[in-house]
Formats: C-alpha cells, sequence, structure tokens
C-alpha cells in the first residue's frame, strides 16, 4: 500500500469531535489502537515486532544488531492534533521497507522502524519522553511520577498497558544498536510552500523548552467578594501570558506560547484558588533560558502585585541541535540537492542527535499550519517522501 493508503487506513481513529482534528495520546485508547495497527502492518512486511522497556514499538527487518538504520516517527498527537504529525514517518517508513522488499533489497545491515511513545508530551507533559527515556535524558523516576491531567501516572499507564514501571528508563543496550537514525516528518511551517519543493534535508533544531507556572491566590466567591478584597491568581497569569508576547517580540526570531491555562477549581461563579499556565519558549541560540528568566521576573511582579504567590517548574529543555553533516551532505546527494530547512519544533531525531548519527526529511505542507486540524499534505507529496526515505534506507542499509 501506498503511504497516503495507510494514512487513510487510520484516519478515523482518534477523531476529536470537541475540538476537531485527532486527540491520540500516550497509552489511551486511540493510541493503542494504532499501535495494535502498527503491529499488524509490520508483521505483514515479515518485521519482528517488539516493545522495549519504555513503550517504545521496534518493527526489525534482519536480526536486531549494531550499526543498524532506524527510521520512524509517532502515532500520538497534541489534543486536536492534525493526521500527518506522527503517523506520516510511520506510513513512510513501512511503505518505504514494503518498496524495498518488492524489489528483491536485501540489507546488509538491520533496518529497524520505531514508533516512539508520546513524542507530543499530550497527556504527561514531556515531550520526546520515549526517546528521552532511552537516551537517559529524563531521569527515570521523575518520568514514573508524571501525571495526566486525570492525576494518573506515567507508570500506572504504563503497567496498564503491559510494561514493568521498574525497567522504565535509560537502555543503553537498545541505544547501542542504533547506527543511523533519520525520521520523516510533514513540515510544519511554510519553508517547502515559499521554496517550492516537495522535500526538503533538516538542519537545525532551535533550543526550545516548557516551563509550569503556577499561581496561588485565595479562592472565594465571585458574587459576595468585594474586588478590592481579592487575592486572584488569574490576574497574573494574565497578566504573563501577556507579558510573554510582549518579551518574545523584544528578540529576533523568538517563540514563546501559553498554551494551555487551568484554574482550580474552575467554576463560572468561583474565584480560582490557583492557576497553572504552560509556557512553550523557544530562540535560536542560548537566549531560551534569558527570555524565560525575564518572563519569570514579570510574572513574579505580577502575582506580588495581587498577593499571590509563584511558583515555576521547568518541565523539559533541549538546547540548539545541528543535525549530523556528514548525514545531511549524503542525503542531500541522494535526492538531487533538496532545500535544507532549520525548524523550531522538537522532535525525536533530535533527542537521538546527541548520540547517534540522525537527521530528518521533511514533506510539504501547503496550509503551512501544523498542531490544529488543517494540518495537511497533497497525496503527490507524501508519495514523493516515501520515495525519498525509501532511496534513503537503501543507500544506507547496503
Amino acid at each position: 500500500m501506498s503511504a497516503a493508503e495507510l494514512l487513510a487506513a487510520i484516519a478515523d481513529v482518534g477523531r476529536d469531535a470537541r475540538r476537531g482534528g485527532y486527540s491520540r495520546h500516550a497509552f489511551d485508547r486511540p493510541e493503542r489502537e494504532l499501535r495494535t495497527w502498527f503491529v499488524e502492518r509490520a508483521q505483514r512486511l515479515r518485521l519482528d515486532v517488539e516493545t522495549d522497556r519504555n513503550g517504545n514499538l521496534w518493527a526489525w527487518w534482519g536480526s536486531p544488531g549494531p550499526d543498524a538504520v532506524v527510521t520512524g516517527s509517532h502515532l500520538d498527537s497534541v489534543p486536536g492534533g492534525g493526521a500527518f504529525d506522527g503517523p506520516l514517518g510511520v506510513v513512510s517508513a513501512l511503505t518505504a521497507v514494503e518498496a524495498l522488499q518488492e524489489k528483491g533489497f536485501r540489507p546488509a545491515k538491520p533496518v529497524a522502524v520505531v514508533v516512539f511513545a508520546e513524542e507530543e508530551g499530550g497527556r504527561f507533559g514531556v515531550p520526546c519522553l520515549g526517546s528521552r527515556l532511552l537516551t537517559g535524558t529524563i531521569d527515570a523516576g521523575r518520568a514514573r511520577a508524571l501525571r495526566d491531567p486525570d492525576g494518573v501516572t506515567f507508570a500506572e499507564a504504563a503497567v496498564a498497558a503491559g510494561l514493568d514501571a521498574e525497567r522504565i528508563g535509560s537502555d543503553p543496550e537498545r541505544l547501542g544498536l542504533v547506527g543511523q537514525f533519520v525520521e520523516l516528518h510533514v513540515e510544519q511551517g511554510r519553508g517547502l510552500i515559499d521554496l517550492g519543493s516537495p522535500v526538503a534535508v533538516g538542519s537545525t533544531v532551535i533550543a526550545h523548552g516548557r516551563w509550569r507556572f503556577s499561581f496561588a491566590g485565595q479562592g472565594n466567591h465571585a458574587g459576595a467578594t468585594r474586588l478590592g478584597d481579592r487575592v486572584d491568581p488569574m490576574l497574573p497569569a494574565a497578566g504573563t501570558v501577556l507579558a510573554v508576547r510582549r518579551l518574545a517580540q523584544s528578540r529576533d526570531d523568538a517563540r514563546a506560547t501559553v498554551g494551555r491555562l487551568v484554574p482550580t477549581p474552575g467554576g463560572t461563579n468561583v474565584i480560582a484558588s490557583t492557576v497553572d499556565l504552560w509556557l512553550d519558549a523557544r530562540v535560536p541560540g542560548t537566549e531560551t533560558p534569558e527570555l524565560v528568566e525575564e518572563i519569570v521576573a514579570a510574572a513574579r511582579d505580577a502575582a506580588g502585585a495581587e498577593g499571590c504567590e509563584l511558583t515555576v517548574t521547568r518541565e523539559s529543555y533541549s538546547d540548539d541541535v545541528v543535525f549530523d553533516e556528514p548525514l545531511r551532505r549524503a542525503l542531500a546527494e541522494w535526492l538531487g540537492a533538496p532545500p535544507e530547512l532549520p525548524t523550531g519544533a522538537g522532535h525525536d531525531a533530535a533527542i537521538l542527535a546527541g548520540f547517534v548519527p540522525s537527521g530528518m526529511l521533511y514533506v510539504r505542507n501547503p496550509t503551512g499550519i501544523s498542531h490544529a486540524p488543517d494540518e495537511f499534505a497533497e497525496d503527490a507529496d507524501v508519495e514523493a517522501g516515501a520515495r525519498a526515505l525509501t532511496e534513503v534506507l537503501e543507500r544506507l542499509s547496503k
């Protein structure tokens, strides 16, 4: 089947009737359904499928061994996300393996298609959790204790999915099997629209992180409490949202977003007792922490003015990533010198890049929109990406 046909086969899984798009999160019902689908598709290609200690799926063409050529992406989404972010890389990988098998190609190195768990952080808050656990770039104890909005820990969800919670964590033996990693992904911007190309090679990923701001005030009655008697955490939270935009605009090419704000208890006629908001900040170079310090200072001033307390917790952070230069040169040569693109979007490939030669391919998104229902890729571009990945896998595994 073509990559477009495989995407169509899973198009009804995890549709979100309220938000639009798709909501597929680590170990929830839609994501488990997609995992089952992946295993079945991989087994049709006579691939040996296994789940590692952190919930990542590996489908092996050939016996697992060192210097393996690995490709893949993820199947989870952000809340109300698009159909292509993650699954496009998975279906393209399966399509590439099938195309190579049909032409009678036999890889000289092991080839694996991987599905990483919780790439988006949509359920437990930390992006690229599966690859961070694999590489040991997040503490296993901290990961096990992460909670979803319903209070379920990552460890509890993993056990419900059949994993051993005590084995969650760094997996150097498995990481040592990866010789090179190439991830194909839908572009999450408009670079390829402007460049007029269906495919690009990734060059860099901008430094980025997530921080939680917790404002504590005094819960009270919305009708009986005079304005002058209030300690309302919603005010400094709102002030922080405005400060994020103002301060980010003062820096070249900075991106800073508050996409989630949770008041407690959340009643219409209740002054909140606490308000939590999450900041996503990304600045090229080394300036992301500096921008966050400025935002924290503005948030503390706003909290103090209302008599509230503020606690700030860093939930994740990754420095700038430059993808492996020899691999980038090879990809460009094999694919006829497509454009190179930097991105502000994080990926599992950026986590692995600190440990093994890693690279990325992007497929044109004609809307320029991602993490939303309007994310898209034309069938012709989807197939162009799958052909590019097929060429890359054949070259790397010879």
